[in-house]
């Protein structure tokens, strides 16, 4: 990410953290003349203890001089999470890793993570690194999503198979919602390693290949580890019901295990088995009902 992209973005985020305050929500009028949703300027750099003149620049996008205690002040001020906290210091002060991989390499997986991913038979699990492409999975994965064997490792993304594919799209009975937590992991990652300038590429890919990514990619939220339930509707097995919880996988390589755990007050689980156990279905990707 170059120097302008990132203040850009980091005025971008900016304004989105400010529209999502309710004005009340801090102690202030709603007020009947107010023409953008959210907080005004003025009113978080108060909040802040800063001047609105600092604030606006700062929002601007403006290369200006700022300091982690002032941010901890408007961190505070638009009521930030931790992980957006660290979005924020990212592109203010571009605290990144420091890390920027050229060649696109599929990370190895170890043997006790092989182990673990077959040993967790009725949860589907999807192993993805850094850029969220899809490096590893189990057999449960193949059966309710697809078999990603037959997707080029360079294709392999997924975010551009949630854009891209209508497997993925007609499984999920609420797709935005579906996929908000992969791009609240996304958002996390690009802030994270800010000088990598495949993120900047794949963003320009994605919103000129997809229209429709840019204004999702605007309002989504940063987490570096969602918790999300999920309703699928599996043209074999029909509604199906998951937790859907991101681990952090210990090890040089940054990678994330994407566990899909069935709702225990569901029959999912049964639906699950049963279809792992049909011989025609092994490994095959999800078929759109007649």
């Amino acid at each position: 990410m170059n120097h302008q992209t990132r203040l850009q973005a980091l005025s971008t985020f900016l304004k989105t953290q400010r529209a999502k305050i309710l004005p009340q929500s801090v102690g202030l009028a709603p007020g009947t003349r107010r023409r953008t949703p959210g907080l005004r300027r003025e009113e978080v750099a108060q909040l802040a203890g800063v001047s609105a003149t600092w604030y606006t620049w700062l929002e601007q996008g403006r290369d200006i001089k700022v300091s982690a205690s002032v941010l901890d002040a408007v961190a505070k001020a638009l009521q930030l999470t931790v992980d957006e906290r660290k979005y924020l210091y990212a592109l203010a002060m571009e605290t990144g890793t420091g890390v920027s991989i050229q060649k696109e390499e599929a990370p190895q997986i170890s043997p006790s993570l092989s182990r673990i991913l077959k040993e967790l038979r009725s949860c589907p699990c999807i192993i993805s690194d850094r850029r969220l492409h899809i490096v590893g999975w189990n057999d449960a994965a193949s059966h309710v999503f697809m078999d990603f064997e037959q997707i080029p490792y360079e294709q392999r993304n997924m975010l551009r198979l949630l854009f891209s594919r209508k497997e993925f799209q007609r499984l999920a009975v609420n797709w935005e919602h579906f996929m908000s937590g992969f791009l609240a992991i996304f958002r996390a990652y690009y802030g994270q390693y800010v000088e990598d300038e495949w993120y900047e590429q794949f963003l320009a890919e994605m919103k000129e290949v997809h229209p429709d990514f840019l204004a999702l990619w605007e309002k989504s939220e940063v987490s570096s580890a969602p918790e999300v339930s999920i309703e699928f509707r599996h043209a074999k097995a029909g509604k199906m019901l998951f937790h859907l919880t991101s681990l952090q996988v210990q090890g040089s390589a940054d990678l994330r295990c994407s566990i899909y755990t069935p709702d225990p007050d569901s029959a999912t689980e049964t639906k699950l088995r049963q279809l792992m156990e049909r011989p025609e279905q092994t490994n095959t990707a999800y078929e759109e009902k007649a």
